[in-house]
């Protein structure tokens, strides 16, 4: 299992990932809301408050998405992801990363192994 982590600074985006994962299927998803350190620091401490226009462009939240999923899952919501929101090339476009998952409790039944069909 893999936990699969997107800070999406695109949040005009989640509906459309959110409903692509159903898709391939991952079945659950927990998203929150996150501020970014640069905005912090921007906003609030006097040095960094020169910096502010390097931010500008970005928006006051982003969205950070959580979601445990099967190995033969990830590169095609990788793939989803990059499809959506873009290669991550461009500062500001958000981070995505995974992380090994040894061992899940209480939602491992919702999780749809490699061997279930999508829409089942």
């Amino acid at each position: 299992m893999k936990l699969l982590v997107l800070v999406l600074n695109k949040t005009d985006e989640l509906n459309e990932l959110l409903e692509g994962f159903i898709d391939i299927g991952i079945r659950g998803a927990t998203v929150i809301d996150s501020t970014g350190m640069g905005r912090i620091l921007s906003n609030h401490v006097p040095l960094f408050g020169g910096l502010s226009h390097l931010f500008s462009g970005e928006r006051p939240a982003n969205k950070v998405i959580f979601s445990i999923i099967h190995e033969c899952h990830l590169q095609e919501a990788i793939n989803l992801v990059k499809r959506v929101v873009g290669e991550f090339k461009e500062p500001g476009t958000g981070i995505i990363f995974t992380l090994d998952v040894d061992n899940v409790f209480g939602l491992a039944d919702n999780i749809k192994d490699c061997t279930q069909s999508p829409i089942e």
